[in-house]
């Protein structure tokens, strides 16, 4: 194609096909009567008729379509993203964080923070973990990264509180330790799925 075909606009066959509309009204008398033919028309009763018929069988017949909160709750994926969840070590029951960081160094909101010591035992351990709800957006970056799995999501989303002190305590996402039995292990975004040994692909080693 050379520059002139491509600088004109009308190259090639334009199939147009004109419509029959009618014209526009002009005076008031015309707009009134446009406005009145278009709302005697069936299809404004029938979308009445809908609405009629379904707020008569909610009222008398199968009852509301909505969702009696905070009484009832939907049920909501294993793996959503809400406030976070400290697991323990089924053995010892410690603490499964060890204080390397990772989470503290990949959360783009900046709202984690820890301090680490060594115990008796010169085992690493966290002395203060804080998560500020109030700056954190549930990317699940967090969750992702952590080597133990110590951190992952749970299903709590309920964040509503009247301090803001309230929106970083240690003890609301650590399990309990006799609640210890009752953790689950695939819980929450970020812990392995249950089928993840399936899933791996068996490779011979090349020695």
């Amino acid at each position: 194609m050379s520059l002139e075909q491509f600088k004109d606009r009308n190259v090639g066959v334009q199939n147009y096909r004109q419509l029959d509309l009618p014209q526009s009204p002009t005076t008031a008398m015309c707009k009134v009567k446009q406005v009145a033919k278009r709302s005697l028309k069936g299809e404004l009763f029938v979308g009445l008729g809908v609405t009629v018929r379904e707020m008569v069988s909610t009222l008398f017949g199968k009852g509301l379509h909505t969702t009696q909160y905070p009484f009832e709750k939907l049920p909501i994926s294993p793996r959503y993203r809400a406030i976070h969840e400290m697991l323990r070590l089924l053995e010892s029951g410690n603490y499964r964080c060890i204080g390397c960081g990772l989470c503290e160094k990949i959360c783009i909101s900046n709202c984690i923070s820890m301090e680490t010591r060594y115990d008796e035992n010169q085992r690493k351990e966290v002395s203060a973990y804080t998560i500020n709800f109030g700056r954190c957006i549930f990317c699940g970056y967090c969750a992702e990264v952590c080597p133990e799995l110590a951190i992952v999501h749970g299903g709590r989303y309920e964040t509503a509180s009247e301090q803001r002190a309230s929106f970083s305590l240690f003890e609301d996402m650590l399990t309990p330790i006799d609640q210890l039995s009752l953790q689950q292990e695939y819980q929450g975004f970020g812990a392995v799925s249950p089928n993840a040994d399936d899933n791996i692909k068996k490779t011979p080693l090349a020695y």
